[in-house]
């Protein structure tokens, strides 16, 4: 659901960062902003409840400009992962052109996972989203805690989804660009297929993925790193 205006040469793109209560969603995006080159990102921000979870979202732009001159913005949210804000998780899915889910790897917190992974394909599809169309990768996070679910048994549950399904430690910084990059190649492939933005803007996919997850040392690097892992 990308916002275009063609004479202005403006699109706005949306991704968002869907899971359970406590998932690492939140976490992902404050990683994101300390891990990423700066030059072309804007500010976090972040809307928090007296209990300090997050109530609304988190809003995560960056920015860059293709070589027609055509201007894109991304912004990165996240939604409430509490059963009482579902009504802001509709609101903020709406016009999603991608979404990350942020799953638990705590073997107690399975159960929730599914849950949320059920509520997220209902309230696509209350707001005219296909989940078998849209991007989507599923991340399980907190890898770096003791008692969680083994990686073969995720591979074997998520596995037939086809979905890309990654490992990571938001909380130590590993997987997190990795889940980003992922999400911004099918983003771009998806857009791409619409807007021909090779074609007629002359931007690739290469080139917006590695505007979009550049760190700092590697602002001299022109090629995207082959660092996923699955």
């Amino acid at each position: 659901m990308i916002e275009y205006d063609e004479l202005e040469k403006r699109m706005v793109l949306k991704l968002v960062y869907y899971g359970p209560a406590l998932s690492g969603k939140t976490t992902n995006l404050l990683r994101l902003h300390d891990l990423l080159e700066r030059e072309g990102r804007g500010d976090l921000m972040v809307l928090d409840t007296k209990d300090d979870r997050t109530i609304f979202f988190d809003l995560l732009p960056f920015f860059l400009v293709a070589p027609s001159g055509l201007k894109i913005k991304l912004k990165v949210y996240t939604v409430p992962g509490q059963v009482r804000h579902d009504s802001t998780r509709k609101a903020v899915l709406q016009r999603a052109d991608g979404v990350a889910f942020i799953a638990d790897s705590q073997l107690s917190e399975a159960s929730n996972n599914f849950e949320s992974f059920s509520n997220l394909e209902k309230n696509l599809a209350i707001v005219g989203l296909d989940i078998e169309e849209i991007p989507l990768v599923i991340q399980f996070n907190k890898r770096d805690l003791p008692d969680i679910i083994p990686e073969e048994d995720i591979k074997r549950v998520w596995g037939p989804s086809g979905m890309p399904v990654f490992m990571a430690s938001a909380l130590e910084g590993w997987g997190v660009i990795e889940t980003f990059r992922n999400l911004a190649e099918l983003a771009y492939q998806h857009i791409d297929k619409r807007y021909e933005l090779k074609e007629n803007h002359g931007l690739d996919k290469e080139t917006f993925v590695l505007k979009l997850t550049r760190r700092p040392d590697e602002a001299g690097n022109n090629t995207v790193k082959n660092s996923i892992k699955t």
